[in-house]
């Protein structure tokens, strides 16, 4: 059996392994890489590492872009097998790969544009994918329950085991029959892990008898500063916000983060422990994952799943008001009274959010509270790490409101909860490649691991080709 590493290798985006037994090809996840623009182009554009038409069947462990981003341009360039996943997954995906394929169709619209106010002709810029090659990648899609093993290949035995990152992610474990050496062999492949004591979802499951193991190391060397669930923390700041007068925005992506929020604010207001503030959520991504969520009791945590059946509704309640039209969003700037606000993006890249910082950030009286980590470079982070004035749609706009951060919200295990669950995942784990990690996280966690583990920590690099 052959692993070559083809994505998310000394980086965190772009996450593609491909896996070579008993003459099949198994890619684990198609992700969209993000980096320089020119070698994200090409990269995503063109799969340098292998042909997209010689690859068997595809296994994804969750729905997040740097995951499963690039499904439709594999299909568009020839793959025909299965896409195999879990149901939470595939539902996710139909929204979020359509929505990509927009945001590419979009930003070339734009560019081709400028193009030709140039002089250009006004055709610089090609989506990597459309809509239709999105719809076409979710007819390609089988899905499957957590512990429902399902022969993928031949020789080769999946099983999804829960990964607590998102709804519907999962840990990866193939069962192979090698024929090449006659030996049995269980390969773990993590996904990302999410931290447990979550919200919403389960922890993240032990999975026994791993001989090989590929596993994340996003928050290598990186620890989170607050508990995982602390929801008298985010009710007291909410409170604390809205006692100032002004309103409360809430930058947060779409899918996990919104839902988390709309669980302990629907919690908070059945206590009584919130005024009766009126809550927005302003991202028509939201609005459609949160309709998802509702329909997924599987993956939600014994909490969740209790409240789902004695109240009906964990995401729903008289203070919330779903925003999907654009003169809906436009009338939130002239509210008479206070609010909550949150909108897409977490990062405050792109999406709704920008308007409502637009409107009010200068206003010292408002509360910008940050649920999510923010990437180096962008809006989110400058905000966060104190600038005095921000660029924000072409403008320029002084920082008034007061800026807040809570980190208990994080969908990634951090250094301690990694080497927690590799402690809990139970084999010999004689051969193990750190994936998905900065160089520096990779390197941090590598070195802890090799003082508990006695079998082999190696780091996977991009365009490698290892034998197990």
């Amino acid at each position: 059996m052959k692993i070559h590493f083809c994505g998310a290798a000394e980086t965190t985006t772009g996450s593609q392994h491909l896996l070579e037994v008993n003459g099949k090809r198994i890619l684990l996840d198609c992700g969209m890489y993000q980096g320089h623009r020119e070698d994200q182009l090409r990269i995503n554009r063109e799969f340098p590492y292998f042909d997209p038409k010689s690859v068997d069947c595809v296994v994804l462990s969750h729905a997040h872009i740097d995951h499963s981003g690039n499904l439709p341009n594999l299909v568009k360039k020839g793959f025909k097998g299965f896409v195999y996943t879990t149901y939470g997954t595939r539902d996710l995906c139909s929204i979020m790969l359509a929505d990509a394929a927009r945001i590419q169709e979009s930003d070339c619209k734009f560019l081709n544009k400028m193009d030709r106010r140039k002089g250009g002709d006004g055709c610089v810029a090609q989506p990597i994918y459309t809509e239709q090659d999105a719809e076409a990648a979710m007819r390609r899609f089988l899905t499957l329950g957590y512990h429902m093993p399902i022969p993928i290949a031949d020789g080769v035995t999946l099983t999804f085991y829960d990964a607590g990152h998102i709804l519907g992610a999962a840990q990866v474990v193939l069962d192979i029959d090698d024929k090449e050496d006659g030996r049995h062999k269980r390969l773990l492949f993590s996904g990302d892990i999410g931290r447990g004591d979550n919200e919403l979802l389960r922890d993240p499951e032990a999975v026994p008898n791993v001989d090989i193991m590929l596993m994340e190391s996003t928050y290598g060397g990186r620890f989170h500063e607050a508990p995982a669930k602390d929801p008298e923390l985010f009710i007291s700041t909410i409170k604390k916000a809205m006692k100032r007068g002004g309103n409360v925005y809430i930058p947060a992506f779409a899918v996990e983060r919104t839902q988390q929020l709309l669980y302990l604010l629907n919690r908070a207001y059945r206590e009584g422990k919130l005024p009766n503030y009126q809550v927005y959520v302003d991202s028509p991504m939201a609005v459609s994952a949160t309709e998802i969520f509702r329909i997924h009791p599987e993956c939600f945590n014994q909490d969740v799943y209790n409240f789902l059946f004695n109240e009906r509704d964990p995401f729903g309640f008289e203070q919330l008001h779903m925003v999907r039209t654009v003169s809906e969003s436009q009338r939130l700037n002239n509210l008479r009274e206070q609010a909550i606000i949150i909108s897409a993006s977490g990062m405050c890249e792109a999406g709704r959010i920008l308007h409502h910082l637009k409107n009010g950030i200068s206003r010292d009286n408002n509360t910008v509270l940050f649920v999510g980590y923010c990437a180096a470079n962008t809006l989110g982070r400058r905000i966060m790490d104190g600038a005095l004035q921000v660029r924000i749609l072409g403008d320029e706009y002084p920082v008034r409101a007061k800026v807040q951060a809570l980190d208990s919200f994080s969908g990634h295990a951090d250094h301690n909860e990694l080497l927690d669950y590799f402690a809990r995942t139970g084999g010999s784990k004689s051969k193990v490649y750190l994936v998905h990690g900065e160089k520096e996280c990779t390197a941090a966690l590598k070195s802890a691991l090799e003082k508990k583990h006695s079998g082999e920590i190696h780091v996977a690099h991009l365009n490698t080709c290892i034998t197990c």
